[in-house]
């Protein structure tokens, strides 16, 4: 009985990691708040679409403990459960490692500006249906401790 309950906690630990925030230009942690940020002002140059990779190391370890409990299960045997052990360890660990990075994937984009005082810079953030960016398009660049954004 204590087994399914080991058993289902990894589950529940990979489900909450890969609750992740957004990363949009026009989402601020609470901690951003009330923060002083510097504004430079420029042009798009160049907008390319690319992809957020999501974190999998939770999902590794994660996997790896719930396949190892499983696999032990199997067999009869002390060899027989720690061979099972072993081998539900790395395929667990393989599968959460995946499953995690697909679901934590994100669609980005990446967008070079040439700012005012003739500097270039190029920020990667996650792509916002609500705001796009073009060639031409003059945008505003907020630094501040925790990152750069472009927004319009």
């Amino acid at each position: 009985m204590k087994t399914k309950y080991f058993v289902c906690l990894p589950v529940v630990m990979l489900l909450a990691s890969c609750a992740q925030d957004t990363m949009t230009g026009d989402v601020y942690r609470r901690g951003d708040t009330r923060q002083a940020q510097s504004v430079s002002f420029g042009k798009v140059t160049s907008v390319r679409r690319v992809k957020i990779e999501g974190n999998h190391e939770a999902g590794t370890v994660v996997g790896a403990v719930a396949g190892g409990l499983l696999g032990s299960q199997l067999g009869r045997g002390h060899a027989a459960h720690t061979a099972g052990a072993v081998g539900g360890a790395l395929a667990g660990g393989v599968i959460g490692s995946h499953v995690e990075q697909s679901m934590g994937n994100r669609p980005g984009v990446e967008i070079t500006v040439l700012l005012n005082d003739g500097g270039s810079l190029s920020v990667v953030q996650q792509a916002n249906p609500n705001e796009s960016f073009n060639v031409g398009d003059r945008v505003r660049v907020l630094t501040s401790g925790s990152g750069t954004r472009v927004t319009h």
